[in-house]
């Protein structure tokens, strides 16, 4: 091979490669993910490249966020959740804790929202490079949220679902998220921009899968996050964390679930002596493996789904 066709073939691969490698996620055939914003999402920042998704099929550098339905495939509950992927603010583990977990939930008669919000950046992170914690200045996952939770129920009667029947659920990060718009429903973080900004944005219940950051930001020990400011009007939530997390330490939870039963907001959690960090709905050896089961349980008894659903 001359040294021309060498440096062409060379030049050929390499862009290969990068195209593999900056490509924009999309999901599985006969789902179609749509903008949440109707043109530049507000308090943009600047992202570090391209979207890229990683062979582990995580998502990096999110600056357009959009949301992908999965209608139910089973009996409709008329039942919504939000899933919120973790990822550290920093990527998107958006196929062990987004499609997966939306599969899953179709497969049980409730509409699943994915959520592919803002990343990096975009709320509480550890910074590696400066090697302490950031608070950033707009918490832009958190207003793709609130605009989501609009969005949904303005299009309540489209997708068949109770408006008064939407929740979120998220892991890691994603559970830091559903803290977050638990407590943060009131006022957006941003002008309104349509109809969808009129409706609440309050959930219904949270599921918060090993949640992170909340214990940031505290003066004592053993005390909840003061940026997770939860109150009696803060929705029923379910909470799921196994003892030996490397990532982020159950006191995470523990702090959580003791404020919300102190405001006497219904709150059940789980928690198991083993079963690590970001587990998803992935079966393990553990009885860890067996949470999706008491969460539908739980959806029951506070009424979100009954028996017959």
């Amino acid at each position: 091979m001359s040294k021309l066709i060498q440096t062409l073939f060379a030049a050929v691969c390499a862009c290969g490669s990068l195209s593999a490698q900056t490509k924009i996620w999309e999901p599985a055939p006969g789902h179609t993910q749509v903008p949440i914003w109707p043109g530049t999402a507000p308090d943009l920042q600047p992202t570090p490249g391209p979207e890229v998704v990683t062979p582990e099929d995580d998502v990096e550098n999110v600056s357009r966020p959009t949301m992908t339905v999965y209608p139910p495939q089973a009996k409709n509950t008329g039942v919504a959740v939000l899933v919120f992927p973790g990822g550290g603010y920093s990527i998107l583990a958006i196929g062990l804790e987004g499609t997966e977990i939306c599969e899953w939930l179709a497969s049980k008669g409730i509409t699943a929202v994915l959520l592919k919000y803002r990343v990096p950046d975009s709320g509480p992170h550890w910074d590696h490079r400066l090697n302490h914690h950031i608070e950033p200045k707009v918490r832009t996952a958190l207003e793709d949220a609130q605009r989501t939770m609009g969005l949904v129920r303005l299009h309540a009667v489209e997708w068949k679902i109770d408006p008064h029947k939407v929740g979120v659920l998220g892991f890691s990060a994603g559970g830091h998220l559903v803290a977050d718009i638990s407590t943060h429903f009131e006022k957006r973080l941003y002008p309104a921009v349509d109809e969808a900004d009129a409706l609440s944005c309050r959930p219904d219940f949270g599921v918060a899968l090993y949640p992170g950051h909340m214990m940031e930001n505290t003066t004592k020990e053993f005390q909840l996050n003061p940026k997770v400011p939860v109150t009696k009007n803060t929705p029923p939530m379910f909470i799921v964390q196994a003892e030996n997390d490397p990532v982020d330490d159950v006191q995470n939870s523990l702090v959580y679930y003791i404020a919300l039963k102190e405001a006497k907001v219904p709150v059940e959690m789980h928690l198991y002596a083993e079963g690590g960090h970001a587990f998803g709905l992935r079966p393990t050896k553990f009885p860890i493996t067996g949470w999706p089961q008491l969460m539908e349980r739980w959806l029951r008894t506070i009424g979100m789904t009954s028996d017959g659903s």
